[in-house]
């Protein structure tokens, strides 16, 4: 009998599409509280809310009602239509319901683009920090990366110049997340159309505007790139349910752009999963169309996190942090504590970083590297304002211990 090894089946592709640093720390804080460890875990960006009682009762009331059968891909016509008003009255974007794709959560709107875009050989224009997705999808479709790299005394914003000087005619997309994941950063107005006379400078270059934070706003304005004059054609605009309601679970995203693009966005989904789950998308109607109360309470409560975590991280020697206008993630530059020693430990990454304040402090955090910028760690405050307390009090003790 021959031998065999699955193993040896597998194709590259395999080992790209793995999110690494952040399931690792997020596994490992889980396996350490499963063995009595009291661990302050600020790993995943996911709400300590749950989803609003109203958005909860439409779900029952539809699946009573009978709808819970296949959906159509692109979406009901229901929601299609409540998102293409929300997105005219919240966005001042023009898109009909024929142009919005429906999907199985922001990532998979994402992942829909991206498939339906670029090929083999397109550069994409990723500006870091970036979400670990974006570079995992672009590879996934044969696409190359160009990483453009911001600083915290840049506010973690790509200028505009280096964006230009990093276009070729193999440039077919930018991708931007404004608020951004891990930073907060919120581009400007003035930015944004920095961006967009980049955009329309080039015959065959789009953008993929990802918003999916644009409710955890601490300060100045949500615009979205799409408004701008002659960007309506060159964006795809994804958004999604899971931040602003608190409705991860929910699985539930979408994606706006002209028809053909939003068609073969639906072709993309139709190949790899099937429509939304259809009683989440009559939850997603009263969630869009009923009172926004919880979604400000939410976003209060995140905002008073935010404070605690910049006073808290500002008094750490050797910890550089920006202000966070947006979202509910810290990205310090830790950059001055690489190379100082705990014990025989010497933190010359951030990943032994992590590690160590993990291992011997009890705090899980993500090193930077995931996100493009592998000097910085990111600490998501999507927890109790407790956790965050005793978490900011143990990375106190620990990175001020450091030799």
């Amino acid at each position: 009998m021959t031998d065999f090894d699955p193993a040896s089946l597998l194709v590259p592709r395999t080992q790209s599409a793995d999110e690494g640093p952040i399931v690792r720390m997020a596994q490992k804080a889980r396996d350490m509280r499963g063995r009595g460890v009291d661990v302050v875990s600020l790993t995943v960006g996911e709400p300590d809310f749950d989803t609003p009682d109203n958005i909860q009762a439409a779900a029952t009331a539809a699946m009573k009602a009978g709808f819970t059968h296949y959906s159509p891909v692109m979406g009901i016509p229901e929601l299609r239509t409540a998102l293409s008003k929300k997105l005219k009255t919240e966005n001042a974007l023009d898109y009909g319901p024929n142009e919005i794709c429906v999907a199985n959560g922001a990532k998979q709107a994402i992942a829909n683009a991206v498939l339906s875009i670029i090929d083999k050989g397109d550069e994409v224009i990723m500006l870091a920090p970036f979400w670990v997705s974006y570079e995992i999808g672009v590879r996934f479709a044969g696409g190359t990366p160009v990483v453009l790299h911001a600083s915290v005394e840049e506010d973690y914003k790509v200028p505009a110049r280096r964006i230009a000087e990093a276009v070729t005619p193999r440039t077919k997309l930018l991708i931007l997340n404004t608020p951004s994941n891990p930073t907060g950063a919120v581009w400007t107005k003035a930015e944004l159309e920095e961006i967009a006379k980049i955009i329309l400078a080039h015959p065959r270059m789009m953008v993929l505007s990802d918003e999916i934070y644009e409710y955890i706003l601490f300060g100045g304005q949500m615009v979205s790139i799409g408004t701008l004059p002659g960007m309506r054609e060159r964006t795809i605009t994804v958004n999604g349910f899971s931040k602003g309601f608190a409705m991860t679970g929910w699985r539930l995203g979408y994606a706006a752009a002209v028809e053909p693009i939003a068609k073969a966005m639906g072709r993309m989904q139709g190949i790899l999963s099937a429509g939304a789950n259809q009683f989440v998308q009559r939850a997603a109607v009263a969630a869009l169309e009923g009172p926004r109360d919880e979604v400000e309470r939410m976003r209060l409560r995140y905002l008073a996190r935010r404070d605690m975590v910049l006073n808290g991280l500002r008094a750490i020697p050797g910890m550089k942090i920006g202000d966070i206008p947006a979202t509910f993630y810290a990205f310090p530059d830790v950059s001055a504590l690489l190379g100082k020693k705990a014990g025989n430990h010497v933190m010359d990454t951030t990943d032994r970083l992590c590690d160590w304040l993990l291992d011997e402090h009890a705090v899980a955090t993500v090193p930077g590297g995931a996100f493009g910028a592998p000097g910085s760690i990111r600490l998501s405050f999507a927890c109790s304002e407790a956790e965050i307390e005793k978490a900011i009090a143990r990375l106190q003790k620990a990175l001020s211990s450091l030799l």
